[in-house]
């Protein structure tokens, strides 16, 4: 048992079958199960990642001193990103604190889940698996409807989905597409934007690497083997855009959970 991921085989050209690309399979890494369970590949990484997150935070903010040592300023840096340039910007200086944890928290998460995609060890993002971006949005949405029942009620949170000054006729339009917005295509976009860019940019990967691995090993002449040269060389450059890629779909999630938070604690309507 490991938690390495299992690259598709590769057929022989002589073999009577040519190059198989790989499939949606390639995500599906069960390790062992316990009872009904299947403990996959991603839930363990999702387990240790979640985990040494916890336990450095807490380490890092009991030791925080008036001079920060190295990993207190890494640390430092890393927290402020979120906290100033997400949950403070977009939320606003008067309500932004009392959500900057979950702000810090989702982004942290997300990130690293995304990052198991190009750790050799793992390869193969956590959000990969449209399970745990469903788990995070589903987080989200309760938070952000929540927080607008509190501030608004019940009745005051649905009328304020109906922009003021429209004429009647339009109204019940309006609000339909409001109700849609809010309880359906939120949600809906939030995880599955996460989880499509990790699982398209990891088949992407995969890809090239099995083709320059099919080229160099079972390519028909020394022209078909040159080929693994330059096919590698994309895998190479697809990994590091990957990179950004998994930055960007971290700081994309909790900028639109911020977004969702400032909507709900808004005082204009």
């Amino acid at each position: 048992m490991t938690l390495t991921a299992h690259a598709p085989a590769l057929p022989a050209a002589g073999g009577g079958e040519g190059y198989q690309p790989p499939t949606p399979e390639i995500f599906w890494q069960p390790l062992f199960e316990v009872g009904p369970v299947v403990v996959t590949n991603q839930m363990a990484w999702a387990a240790i990642i979640t985990a040494v997150l916890s336990i450095v935070m807490i380490m890092l903010s009991k030791r925080a001193a008036v001079v920060p040592s190295k990993g207190q300023w890494l640390f430092e840096g890393f927290y402020n990103f979120p906290r100033n340039s997400i949950a403070r910007d977009m939320i606003g200086t008067k309500e932004f604190r009392r959500f900057v944890p979950l702000i810090v928290t989702l982004f942290a998460m997300v990130l690293f889940y995304n990052l198991a995609g190009s750790f050799f060890l793992a390869m193969n993002p956590v959000n990969g698996k449209v399970a745990f971006p469903i788990a995070l949005t589903a987080v989200v949405y309760v938070v952000y409807h929540w927080i607008g029942f509190q501030k608004m009620g019940f009745v005051g949170y649905f009328k304020h989905m109906i922009p003021p000054g429209l004429p009647g006729w339009i109204v019940p339009f309006v609000f339909l597409l409001e109700l849609i917005t809010y309880f359906i295509t939120r949600p809906l976009t939030l995880a599955l934007r996460l989880f499509g860019n990790m699982f398209a940019g990891h088949m992407v990967i995969y890809l090239f690497v099995t083709g320059a691995v099919y080229f160099l090993l079972h390519g028909d002449g020394i022209l078909m083997q040159a080929l693994s040269l330059p096919t590698f060389l994309m895998a190479g450059i697809m990994l590091i855009f990957e990179l950004l890629v998994q930055f960007l779909q971290a700081f994309v999630f909790a900028l639109l959970t911020a977004s969702y938070i400032a909507g709900a604690v808004a005082d204009d309507h």
